[in-house]
């Protein structure tokens, strides 16, 4: 009998005692063969259902904090103060190694190999044809995350069985190659792109555009790391299995750009541009609407009428507006803040202070923030910014004329100002307040996918807001950083502006103006909190410079792509209490750094990709350990 593929609920008990005879050659009434499964079209749906259910993404809406483990925020939560005092990251981090995934993956293709079910009229072959290239896509995407995390893996293409004979060695396999997990993903990948519906309106499955995708990207991982990991030559491994040859670059990043195109040039996706009067609030609706939304590519999808929702809203709308007297997890840093560029295609740090060093007067905390890439306010709640009909509460408090603060440390404190007989509120009930979570530390909120549906900040209701793993606008920077790399920046530039006038830039840069660092920036402030920064900086081999151990403070040089950046900072607004002055009523901002964030990112070598147990080498001791570990 073949391997059991799902379990089913049974609902019912044995009234009586049955013969060892009968028990042992009866039929089990919990679990289908995958026979009985391949008989059945909702059956098969049901087990490819649950393949992609088991995709690992590192970052997710399941898993809010590890979205703080870098310099993008700081994690306004008790539980997780420790991300900002562990100076150096461990080398297990981040990885991966799950070959009882792999093993289901290849049950299941040899199952459809092997059975003669849906094997009648044209309809259900092309059905049964499009279940195993949706099954090849999970297993070509899961060796993608196997490869950026660990370099060369196991290539295992069968179910393996073990015959009892005492002796494992021959289901022991080496390492392959770091660039041959490329090739088989960028192959594999090109073989079922044409096997899989070429639809916009479907989302959670593979499709023509998820798999092309998937190849761009896998394809400019590899060029990167080719080309620049001869920056990092210690990074490698003698037999291959970590590091690709610099001679190997050209040609992935011609498949990169290949497969891009191909998608560009369907027609089938675009950039969303639902809301062109608030570009803001349409950057932030991507990841909300799930209606004609044609910039979505794959995702993981929820649903409230099935149950299957998640709680990152509960853990991440503003603490003033919420539905469950928290939220506020994720707070951005004053580091990504600033580097979203000014309307001019200028970068510069907020203007706190003038050329004097005196700070500036504003009418409005939202008045610093103005004429900046619209990406900023669809990413990231400032001070001031409103949320489902409500404005926010950030402000640190009162600035006396003298310089003195009057503020408190709970939220929505009450304190006494001076020449007033009685107590006024003095500090925002979003915070900021040193230590205090749950609330605005940085003086900054998360917008990107926290959701405004009535209920979706209940516990009992939470959101049904999809996460997105690719979309259209990262087909268009593939493309770009592809043509920039093989020497053309006319185009790239073409595909960048693109990109860019969604976010409000009117004025279109030039091929002179695309530049490495430029590439890696419009990454940096397009992709924010989709899952995208840790991969990008190793792939460039940038994370050594950037989280290089050093407490170095808020860098000036906001487009340098090696700029280090260790410490998230934060931004604080206080109002002036000066009754008799012209200055009564403005806003003032100073920057911090949260009291909770004692030592800075180290990342080291040792952590470009990520270490394989002492368990896993012992069983198989072909398996070679990753380097500088």
């Amino acid at each position: 009998m073949k391997k059991y593929i799902i379990a089913i609920i049974v609902a019912c008990s044995f009234a009586s005692c049955q013969k060892d005879s009968e028990f042992l050659t009866r039929e089990p009434t919990d679990i289908l063969t995958y026979e009985q499964v391949w008989s059945d079209e909702k059956l098969v749906l049901a087990a490819v259902a649950d393949l992609y259910d088991r995709l690992p993404d590192y970052q997710q809406l399941t898993n809010w904090w590890e979205f703080t483990n870098f310099d993008e925020a700081f994690a306004s939560n008790f539980g997780d103060y420790w991300r900002h005092k562990n100076q150096e990251w461990g080398y297990g981090d981040w990885g991966y190694w799950d070959y009882g995934f792999i093993r289901d993956i290849n049950l299941f293709l040899q199952a459809a190999e092997e059975t003669d079910q849906m094997e009648g009229d044209a309809t259900e072959v092309a059905l049964k044809e499009r279940f195993i290239a949706e099954v090849r896509f999970i297993r070509a995407y899961t060796y993608f995350e196997f490869v950026k995390r660990m370099g060369g893996v196991p290539l295992i293409l069968e179910p393996m069985q073990y015959d009892y004979s005492g002796d494992p060695t021959y289901l022991q396999h080496a390492r392959a190659k770091e660039h041959e997990i490329y090739d088989f993903v960028i192959a594999e990948l090109e073989a079922i792109k044409g096997r899989l519906p070429d639809e916009v309106a479907t989302k959670s499955r593979a499709t023509k555009g998820a798999v092309l995708a998937t190849q761009a990207r896998a394809a400019l991982y590899a060029a990167s790391i080719a080309k620049y990991g001869a920056t990092t030559p210690q990074v490698s491994l003698p037999g291959g299995e970590v590091g690709i040859p610099s001679d190997m670059a050209s040609g992935y990043y011609q498949t990169a750009l290949a497969a891009a195109e191909e998608v560009i040039n369907s027609g089938v996706y675009s950039l969303y541009m639902q809301r062109p009067q608030n570009l803001e609030e349409n950057f932030s609706y991507i990841f909300l609407d799930k209606n004609a939304n044609n910039e979505v590519i794959f995702v993981k999808d929820y649903k409230l009428q099935s149950g299957k929702v998640h709680g990152f809203t509960v853990s991440n709308q503003p603490r003033s507006l919420s539905e469950e007297a928290q939220g506020g997890r994720i707070n951005p840093s004053l580091n990504l803040v600033q580097s979203f560029e000014r309307l001019d295609n200028t970068y510069a740090p907020l203007a706190i202070l003038d050329a004097n060093g005196e700070q500036v007067r504003y009418d409005a905390p939202t008045d610093l923030f103005a004429g900046r890439d619209a990406r900023l306010g669809g990413t990231v709640m400032v001070p001031g910014s409103t949320f489902k009909g409500g404005n926010l509460d950030i402000w640190a408090g009162y600035q006396l004329a003298n310089g003195n603060i009057i503020t408190s440390d709970v939220p929505g404190g009450r304190g006494r100002l001076p020449g007033v007989q009685n107590d006024v509120q003095v500090v925002g009930y979003d915070g900021p307040i040193d230590g205090f979570e749950w609330i605005a530390q940085t003086g900054f909120y998360l917008r990107k996918y926290v959701d405004p549906t009535p209920g979706a900040g209940q516990i009992g209701t939470n959101s049904e807001v999809w996460w997105i793993r690719y979309r259209y606008s990262e087909v268009l920077l593939n493309a770009a950083e592809a043509a920039f790399e093989l020497g053309d920046a006319q185009k790239a530039v073409g595909y960048m502006n693109q990109v860019r006038r969604r976010a409000g830039f009117q004025t279109d840069l030039n091929a002179t103006d695309i530049t490495f660092d430029r590439i890696v920036h419009e990454r940096k402030v397009e992709f924010a909190f989709e899952g995208h920064q840790l991969w990008d900086m190793k792939r460039w081999r940038l994370a050594h410079l950037v989280w290089n151990g050093t407490n170095h403070p808020l860098t000036t040089n906001i487009g340098n792509a090696d700029e280090p950046s260790t410490r998230p900072f934060g931004l604080w607004p206080y109002q002036i209490y000066d009754p008799n002055g012209s200055d009564d009523g403005k806003w003032v901002f100073r920057q911090i750094l949260p009291r909770e964030v004692t030592n800075p990112d180290r990342f080291r070598l040792g952590n470009y990709y990520s270490f394989i147990s002492d368990d896993i080498r012992n069983r198989n001791p072909k398996i070679v350990r990753n380097p500088n570990q």
